[in-house]
């Protein structure tokens, strides 16, 4: 069985804000993700994927600070989070599939602070 990795974005502002997708589905309770997803056989390294499905989910590019941590997922999928850095953001820009399927809900982009507090009030 081949692993299959996924990258995910920690990405904060100069504002101590981390950057989310909200995620708003008709069957579920509105929750927050981490931008990312798999990576394809075109990304040249985990970090190409890094940038690609930032820019394809948020319209933003990223300066990657490091590699925090890899976790096993579900058989045989392998997460791959990164700590990154908001250089630009533009909306507007965004192009992954997950824009082209109305059924699989909104994907916002929320600006959350960072404090615990705070991000023990949301879905996550």
């Amino acid at each position: 069985m081949r692993t299959s990795n996924n990258v995910r974005a920690i990405i904060g502002n100069d504002q101590t804000q981390l950057v989310l997708l909200r995620r708003t589905r008709p069957d579920r309770p509105v929750y927050w993700v981490l931008p990312g997803g798999g990576v394809e056989d075109t990304d040249a390294s985990l970090e190409a994927a890094m940038h690609r499905e930032v820019f394809e989910e948020m319209g933003a590019t990223v300066q990657i600070v490091r590699q925090v941590v890899r976790l096993p997922g579900k058989e045989p999928k392998i997460y791959n989070l990164f700590l990154c850095r908001l250089l630009t953001l533009d909306p507007s820009q965004r192009n992954g599939p997950e824009f082209s399927d109305p059924e699989r809900g909104l994907f916002d982009i929320d600006l959350v602070a960072s404090d615990s507090a705070t991000l023990a009030q949301i879905n996550l």
